[in-house]
């Protein structure tokens, strides 16, 4: 968010709102999207939607962040084989219930988990149900040869619900395959609709910033919404539109749709029985 704030004062593209589509750890890399303008009202949407993950667990330690920033707080000897970490991965796919990490930004009687943690106070947060649709090795993770060999460590790949904490599911997974863990790699390569393809780094960031061509890399307003159909309006239907009137007669299967006049978006609208209703409008 500040970075794309400074690229933005940097061009002299003058005030710009700004959103985001979900927070990074403060390990992690990976996909981060930017919400620009009237996009910034779909920033809810990018919220709420699926993330996938390519994460490393190192066994042996937990620390007191569940990553590599923390402090030990626990240590085990054990160390799982291929094959026991192949046995136990389907116990976390489907719907889990997940204890958060006490450093998070979860907020605990109207303050930060993270801050009241760093405060040295004892913090236990209630199981929340999360989602994880799919878990499996990375394509990028080489196992041993053997199945019986000991793993230091494993990358593995998740496909996961808003609102899961990988961190949470590493201790989880490494707690139950009866020893600790912590998570050393954290890498975000989906988030929505957006894969690491359409991600540039904060440099290029700052660079298209300065040369004043930041809209070279913008996406459409359409790009957040392309799992859900377009409909294509009249002018005068356009204008109801946008006034927040509804709009009927309209060919559109139930459910929400994002209504068009030509190439401009007019709404994110919600379509029932051939009546279309907005849900939010753009002005543009």
């Amino acid at each position: 968010m500040s970075a794309a704030k400074r690229a933005l004062r940097a061009g002299g593209y003058g005030k710009v709102k700004v959103g985001h589509g979900g927070t990074l750890d403060p390990l992690a890399t990976g996909v981060l999207p930017i919400a620009l303008g009237e996009a910034t009202k779909l920033a809810g949407r990018m919220l709420d939607s699926d993330k996938v993950y390519d994460f490393t667990v190192r066994f042996g330690a937990q620390t007191d962040t569940l990553d590599a920033e923390g402090t030990p707080a626990a240590t085990s000897d054990a160390r799982p084989t291929p094959a026991q970490v192949a046995s136990v991965l389907p116990r976390f796919t489907g719907d889990i219930a997940q204890v958060p990490p006490v450093y998070s930004a979860l907020k605990v009687d109207g303050a930060r988990a993270y801050r009241r943690a760093r405060a040295g106070e004892e913090l236990v947060l209630a199981s929340r149900d999360v989602t994880i649709h799919s878990l499996q090795l990375s394509p990028a993770q080489s196992p041993p040869a053997q199945a019986t060999a000991a793993l230091q460590e494993i990358t593995l790949t998740a496909h996961v619900s808003k609102g899961t904490y990988i961190r949470s599911l590493a201790r989880d997974i490494a707690l139950a395959l009866g020893t600790v863990g912590h998570v050393v790699m954290l890498r975000r390569v989906k988030a929505g609709p957006f894969t690491l393809d359409h991600a540039i780094t904060l440099d290029k960031l700052g660079e298209l910033g300065h040369a004043r061509v930041l809209e070279d890399k913008l996406l459409p307003l359409r790009a957040a919404l392309d799992d859900i159909p377009a409909v294509s309006l009249a002018p005068d239907q356009a204008e109801l539109l946008r006034k927040g009137q509804r709009v009927i007669g309209v060919a559109v299967n139930d459910g929400l749709c994002f209504a068009m006049l030509g190439d401009v978006p007019i709404a994110l609208a919600q379509a029932q029985a051939g009546e279309i209703r907005v849900v939010r409008g753009f002005n543009l």
